[in-house]
């Protein structure tokens, strides 16, 4: 059984962690063998160690360090189990830990390597889940866990250079958000009220203006919580829900520049799924259903769905069968169907990833150059509307005089 503890060692220091036991005594046996004074021990049974993986967080980070490894460890000559009890001391994120330790059990058992990143699909992908199945059945985990360990890498690192480039474009926007909420929410009402209460009638884009901002100075609280409900409602619809990701996928895939970044990201993980799972050898259309899984855009899953199901099913090559989708690039489909012949197609699969990245992170820097400006000119037209509306009433009073 597996129990995790939480204790006090000779410092005053806490240290938490999990240990195999037979039962409680065993436990607090094993912690007075370390100079470890028990502060809690929980049983920790299978359902929560669900919990605790997907809420403690398994990051891209762990799952490149944990393959990396594995590969290492596999090309000296460990033997797989070996290797998990030696990852297993190395990991300090407890979810890790916890996910290695079912692993570990699942190997003692006699049950398949994959079986145990299967049931955790939030976690682990389709993708993820069959290069181990087809690399434990061809006895190739060494390759197919230094080729996920590469791809993940690139993955991570291209998510990086868009969360990166899109970090200042996001505090221009939160900084305007904060401006305009001081304005309106403090600011304004007190102005507008100034003007109220003298008597004075100011211009009808100024009432507009105080109307709204007394509205909100009278109403923030409600407003606040209408606005957080709204908020987290709209992630959770278009994040988690098909009706709200089909509406999502529309919008981005018909907006100017973004919808060039969007379509590229999905043919970049297209492309980059496929050479891995051709190099794994899955069956081609097995290959091409998982890849539709993957590549998130819904215009190029059913565009794969119907390579796999409508092209290969019937005896066309991959290049014919690619062809009659009007959604994938000339350039991809005619090297994809020159590459077939000649018999490197994973390379050239390989090669066509590595040129969609560099191709995102350019369009990527386009977007930013136009996002910029267009927030700024926002952020600028909205203050000039308060501060005129203010200033115009104002110098209508002073010229009475």
């Amino acid at each position: 059984m597996l129990y995790h503890y939480v204790a006090s060692d000779k410092t005053g220091r806490v240290v938490e962690g999990d240990t195999d036991a037979a039962d409680l005594a065993h436990v607090l046996q094993f912690l007075s063998s370390k100079d470890l004074r028990p502060v809690t021990v929980t049983l920790l049974t299978k359902g929560s160690l669900g919990v605790r993986r997907i809420f403690g967080g398994i990051t891209v980070t762990d799952k490149v360090f944990l393959t990396k490894y594995l590969a290492l460890m596999l090309r000296v000559g460990t033997d797989l189990l070996s290797a998990i009890n030696i990852l297993i001391g190395d990991f300090e994120n407890p979810a890790m830990r916890n996910f290695l330790l079912e692993v570990r059990e699942n190997l003692t058992r006699g049950l398949p390597f994959h079986q145990a990143f299967g049931k955790y699909p939030n976690i682990f992908p389709s993708t993820f889940v069959n290069l181990i199945k087809a690399a434990e059945a061809s006895g190739s985990l060494q390759q197919t866990f230094e080729d996920l360990s590469v791809s993940m890498g690139r993955e991570a690192e291209l998510r990086s250079r868009i969360r990166s480039a899109m970090v200042y474009p996001v505090i221009l926007l939160v900084a305007a958000f904060f401006v305009l909420t001081f304005l309106v929410t403090f600011a304004l009402p007190k102005i507008a009220r100034v003007f109220e209460e003298s008597g004075i009638n100011p211009p009808f884009f100024s009432r507009i203006v105080f109307g709204v901002g007394l509205f909100i100075g009278d109403h923030i609280v409600i407003i606040a919580v209408l606005f957080v409900a709204l908020l987290g409602g709209g992630i959770y619809f278009f994040t988690r829900t098909a009706v709200g990701k089909h509406i999502l996928d529309s919008v981005l895939s018909r907006t100017p520049y973004i919808r060039a970044v969007y379509r590229e990201v999905a043919i970049q993980r297209c492309v980059t799924t496929l050479a891995l799972l051709f190099k794994a050898g899955l069956p081609i259309i097995q290959a091409i259903e998982v890849t539709a899984d993957a590549v998130g855009a819904e215009e190029y899953r059913y565009a794969l769905l119907r390579v796999a199901h409508e092209g290969l099913a019937k005896g066309l090559t991959i290049g014919e069968a690619f062809r009659k989708e009007a959604v994938f690039p000339k350039v991809l489909v005619n090297l994809v169907a020159i590459s077939e012949k000649a018999g490197h197609l994973e390379e050239v699969l390989q090669t066509l990833g590595d040129f969609y990245s560099s191709s995102i992170d350019a369009n990527i820097k386009s977007l930013v150059a136009v996002l910029e400006p267009i927030l700024i000119m926002c952020m600028g037209g909205i203050v000039v509307l308060i501060a005129l509306s203010i200033i115009v009433p104002i110098y209508q009073l002073t010229t009475q005089f």
